[in-house]
């Protein structure tokens, strides 16, 4: 199983929302500390503000927040919603496998998928950012970076 971009930009954005204290980075401050496009990362902020995870305050003192609900959120959860419940391969796509009434595979698969979120479950957005994690995002948190302590 291997996530795609948006998953993963989604999940760092929540680890690194996790670790801040104080200061409400705006999506370019956590765009640059995560090396990665602007539009990207708007896109990944608005479906996780959708998602109830977090929030954008506007204004002076505005930024992101990861919510109470984002803090406690499972990754196995997260990843579901983002990734959709569609099979490992496409059985039905354009051209469609001729076993795909009998085929053993199909099943195995969809149960490695699933075996794959549920390994998930148990963590939670603020288990991923304990140590040493944690502490490597708050230094490479940008501009307004915390030292950890």
């Amino acid at each position: 199983m291997r996530l795609t971009r948006f998953t993963d930009l989604a999940l760092r954005v929540l680890m690194r929302l996790a670790v801040e204290e104080t200061d409400l980075p705006t999506t370019r401050e956590v765009a640059a500390a995560m090396e990665v496009p602007y539009t990207h990362t708007a896109k990944v902020v608005a479906k996780l503000q959708h998602l109830g995870l977090v929030e954008a305050r506007r204004g002076r003192g505005g930024g992101l927040a990861l919510t109470g609900a984002g803090r406690s959120a499972s990754v196995g959860g997260i990843v579901r919603e983002l990734e959709g419940a569609g099979d490992v391969v496409d059985c039905d796509g354009t051209t469609p496998c001729p076993l795909r009434s009998a085929c053993i595979l199909r099943g195995a698969l969809r149960r490695a998928q699933e075996a794959f979120f549920a390994a998930l479950d148990p963590l939670t957005v603020n288990s991923l950012v304990a140590a040493p994690t944690g502490p490597l995002l708050l230094g490479i948190a940008g501009p307004r970076a915390h030292s950890p302590g």
